[in-house]
């Protein structure tokens, strides 16, 4: 199952995940459309592509989602926290439905969603759990504030919950993303794009395709990793 599949880092880590023949859960909350196409592409590769118009920060959507999909597949064997939403500018600009949406949808849909597989989970000793954070979850970023409280969370939710979960069998790990060529950074410009560029050792954003191998990695893998943070920058942060 992935969050905020519909396009960017979310759609490159399902289409990822579609390749190598796996059933997947995908669900976004903004375009029907959008997500209906990234299911037809999905489908390419592999028969079952469930997907879902529901807000991940809402517990009784996610709920419905969850209860339908182990009806039709059975229990979600891996988690993939995509869904997030930016807000740059001033803090005090904001009113507070706006900070509380940030905080809804970057935060609190990942503990929806773990709530609610967890238990699946701990039946089948079996899980991995991945979170999509930032780099500024790390450090914070000036005129993204709530952003940075909610990816900061993220990271500290991981930590914890992968000790917790670790007897169980179950890994949670999240990836503390820099800066990824993706629709969330459309509003740059050339020239801010360009500063930000020099700013990154590797000389270049990511692609979010990278992000997608290094979830199937640890998602295939490495059952000794657990609780961790794994900044994936190029050297930026």
């Amino acid at each position: 199952m992935v969050t905020g599949a519909s396009r960017g880092i979310g759609y490159a880590v399902a289409e990822r995940f579609a390749k190598e023949g796996y059933s997947l859960v995908i669900t976004a909350s903004k375009s029907a459309e959008e997500l209906e196409a990234a299911k037809k592409r999905l489908a390419q590769y592999t028969g079952m592509v469930l997907s879902f118009l529901a807000d991940a920060g809402d517990y009784m959507q996610t709920e419905a989602v969850i209860r339908e999909v182990t009806c039709r597949l059975g229990e979600i064997g891996i988690l993939v926290n995509n869904a997030g939403i930016a807000w740059i500018g001033l803090f005090q600009d904001m009113d507070h439905l706006e900070y509380e949406k940030v905080v809804q949808t970057n935060l609190l849909s990942v503990m929806h969603s773990c709530r609610l597989v967890i238990p699946g989970m701990i039946r089948r000793k079996a899980g991995k759990i991945i979170n999509i954070s930032s780099v500024w979850g790390n450090v914070g970023a000036s005129c993204e504030a709530v952003y940075s409280a909610a990816k900061s969370g993220i990271n500290g939710f991981t930590r914890a919950l992968g000790k917790e979960l670790a007897p169980s069998q179950i890994q949670v790990n999240s990836i503390a993303c820099g800066a990824i060529d993706t629709q969330m950074n459309e509003c740059l410009t050339l020239e801010e794009r360009e500063q930000l560029t020099e700013q990154i050792p590797a000389g270049r954003f990511g692609r979010a395709e990278e992000v997608a191998e290094l979830v199937y990695q640890i998602a295939t893998g490495h059952t000794y990793l657990n609780g961790q943070v794994i900044a994936l920058d190029g050297g930026w942060i």
